[in-house]
């Protein structure tokens, strides 16, 4: 009984000390005061209705949407190839390739953004924008949704697919008719995850913006001035509330019709 409630209160513990600032957030959001400061001066919503008289601000999560959309389809269109091949052939080399893929996962990100920087202006000659941006945010998110459709296509049972080429059905007639759909929850999942890191991701889009901001670079720049922290909190709040919406649908998505013997599985 010791140990149970020893367990339990580390547990709170942990979960308090790395959720906790997190937490201060939405709390400080609806404080009356341009600073986060205790005690509160007081309850009040209008940080949030500013927010939409604020064109910067608009442009900027403008920006953030449209990057985070277009890398999401272009992230998981590049992996999901990717992923057949990790989980249906055998081939020379499958292991360093899959290595590589997933390199972005254990690479720091300043080492990476200063890596993509490099490469952009110097022997590209590129400018830096929006779309350098989203370049850079497309090889973050691959490895990541590449994990979420091998995981999928790991789920489901490989010899229905070879029943559909003894059947007659090309490789193509395969992929749409069978694979596809079987594979449709980890590609929906794959797209919200991937549209929620290159939402989220601050260091490369800080290195290879332009004269454009992303939403967290912009935000980032306006932490100096008092006046600015009220929205960027409010701002901060919704996001971490769709952001988090997002994560446990993703998670939801993908383990939709996968089998799993852990009845802590969603």
């Amino acid at each position: 009984m010791t140990g149970g409630w020893g367990f339990k209160t580390y547990a709170i513990l942990f979960i308090a000390f790395i959720y906790g600032p997190v937490l201060m957030l939405p709390l400080f959001s609806v404080n009356d005061s341009n600073f986060a400061t205790f005690p509160l001066a007081g309850f009040t919503l209008r940080h949030y209705a500013d927010l939409w008289t604020q064109r910067p601000i608009l442009e900027a999560l403008g920006n953030s949407v449209r990057i985070a959309a277009g890398v999401s389809v272009l992230a998981t269109v590049v992996a999901m190839p990717a992923a057949i091949a990790v989980t249906r052939f055998r081939f020379a080399g499958k292991a360093p390739a899959l290595a590589f893929m997933m390199l972005p996962l254990v690479v720091p990100s300043i080492v990476m953004a200063v890596a993509l920087l490099v490469i952009v202006l110097r022997f590209l000659g590129i400018p830096l924008s929006l779309w350098t941006v989203a370049a850079g945010h497309v090889v973050v998110c691959l490895p990541f949704c590449l994990s979420v459709l091998v995981s999928r296509l790991e789920g489901f049972d490989a010899s229905l697919e070879e029943a559909s080429r003894d059947l007659g059905c090309a490789p193509m007639q395969t992929f749409w008719r069978l694979t596809f759909p079987l594979a449709l929850p980890g590609i929906i999942s794959s797209l919200l995850l991937g549209f929620i890191i290159s939402f989220d991701e601050f260091v490369i889009a800080f290195f290879l913006t332009g004269t454009e901001n992303t939403l967290p670079v912009y935000l980032y720049s306006q932490l100096r001035f008092p006046n600015s922290l009220p929205g960027t909190l409010a701002l901060g709040s919704l996001i971490l509330i769709a952001s988090t919406l997002l994560v446990v649908l993703a998670e939801v998505i993908r383990r939709r019709g996968v089998t799993s013997d852990n009845p802590g599985d969603i």
